[in-house]
């Protein structure tokens, strides 16, 4: 560019100079210098005429025949333009290959921008949210799907996890939202139809419930004979009155499923919410030490420390429940002679019960895992403990009733620590009862229930 440039700084300096040489016989060198800056720009005044002509009526066609600046300035531009149209050209096919992708999918997609308005969405959330391109394009997307979940799922911008609601133009079909945020703060909408998964999941609880409930009878009379026959073990044959025990031991652990399998069912059916109320954790805390105890030999040492004044919302007996499953799972399987603490303590803006123990500890490759039902880190040491297999998922359940969740941290040989965490909508600052003693109780063996 520098070379048509410099080009043109001598074509106006020759000019210039040649018009004021022929001013110089009249007597008038600035006239003719004047003519000369005159003529040239006239020619770059056509030049710019011919540049905006060329723009406003015909960007695409050739560009003006010109030489010098004005020359490469033309080829520059047509170019620039021509890159430019195949650019657009690639856009447009990837948006047009986008958009055909996302109308083949059978679930819903739905673009919107930075206010929450629509702006597109393909065939599939037509049929599903009842979208329509004529009057709902434009609209807040709270809008059109009211349910107070998904406003309050929307307006909290924590997409993490999806969101399940029954669909706003069909009650029969439920389905799965999942927002995610991208670009200049605007949302991409998808909702899959889970119709299916979630009536095969509330047949799979049904079925638990059911057998469950089903097997309470036999084996309550199974149980009752057992008790009758151990009764009389001293008169009855050495081999039989062994067997006798051990089909006691085993009635009694199949009595422990089916309660934890009836009580993990109410937790997933029941919404619950209508027992709640200000808890004295202290109190709870201590209760379950006492159960503790009772279970424990002369192995283990088990303290409660109270840091934290605030009462807990919830439901005394789920609470209750998730604690002890925490507590008995230390006893169970921490290993002799350790020490473990129930802690009432506050966490950030919120407030956790922590079972910490320091015995043998839990490899972290298991501990995603261990929520999961029936999940054991040592299979045949945890059938030896007696655990259900079930006293996690229990926890996992009662905590998510109580907008909480759990944390755990342990490694091979330091122990380990389960941290409830409660968030500070579930606290009051109302005053709470006098703190019990940090006391240490003997306690029985073993380790925690992995699931």
């Amino acid at each position: 560019m520098r070379r048509p440039w410099s080009r043109e700084l001598w074509r106006l300096t020759w000019l210039g100079g040649v018009g004021a040489l022929l001013g110089w016989p009249l007597s008038s060198p600035a006239l003719g210098l004047a003519i000369g800056l005159a003529v040239c720009l006239a020619y770059h005044l056509r030049q710019l005429r011919a540049l905006h002509r060329w723009l406003t009526r015909n960007p695409q066609a050739e560009p003006p025949a010109a030489n010098g600046l004005w020359g490469e300035l033309f080829d520059r531009l047509y170019r620039y333009q021509k890159g430019q149209r195949h650019t657009q050209q690639r856009l447009r096919t990837t948006l047009r290959r986008i958009q055909e992708s996302s109308e083949a999918m059978r679930d819903s997609v739905v673009m919107l921008d930075s206010h929450g308005d629509l702006e597109w969405w393909n065939s599939a959330a037509e049929r599903m949210l009842g979208l329509q391109p004529a009057h709902d394009r434009g609209q807040h997307i709270t809008n059109l799907i009211r349910d107070p979940r998904f406003v309050a799922y929307f307006n909290a911008r924590d997409y993490r996890e999806p969101l399940t609601l029954p669909s706003p133009i069909d009650e029969r079909q439920v389905l799965q939202f999942q927002l995610t945020l991208y670009g200049d703060d605007e949302r991409l909408l998808m909702a899959r139809d889970i119709t299916r998964l979630h009536r095969l999941e509330e047949m799979r609880r049904d079925f638990v419930a059911n057998v469950s409930h089903e097997l309470r009878t036999p084996l309550t009379v199974l149980a009752g004979y057992l008790e009758t026959f151990g009764d009389l073990a001293d008169t009855l044959p050495a081999r039989l009155a062994k067997g006798v025990s051990q089909m006691q031991s085993q009635t009694t652990r199949m009595q422990n499923l089916v309660d934890d399998l009836l009580l993990l069912s109410r937790l997933e059916i029941d919404r619950g919410g209508h027992d709640h109320g200000p808890l004295d954790v202290a109190a709870v805390l201590e209760s379950v030490r006492r159960d503790v105890q009772a279970l424990a030999g002369e192995r283990q040492t088990v303290e409660v420390v109270i840091d934290e004044s605030r009462r807990l919302i919830g439901s005394e007996s789920e609470v209750r429940s998730a604690i002890s499953n925490l507590a008995f799972n230390a006893v169970r399987y921490a290993g002799d002679g350790c020490h473990i603490v129930l802690r009432w303590m506050p966490c950030g803006d919120g407030a956790c019960v922590a079972v910490e123990d320091d015995g043998e500890g839990i490899d972290p490759v298991h501990i995603p895992r261990l929520t999961e039902r029936f999940y054991r880190v040592d299979k045949g040491r945890s059938t030896a403990t007696g655990g259900t297999g079930l006293g996690l998922a229990i926890v996992k359940h009662v905590l998510l009733r109580h907008d909480a969740h759990l944390e755990i941290d342990s490694h091979p040989g330091q122990g380990a620590r389960f941290r409830c965490h409660f968030p500070s909508s579930r606290l009051r600052d109302e005053a709470a009862k006098a703190k019990p003693p940090a006391t240490s109780v003997s306690a029985a063996a073993g380790r925690r229930e992995d699931s």
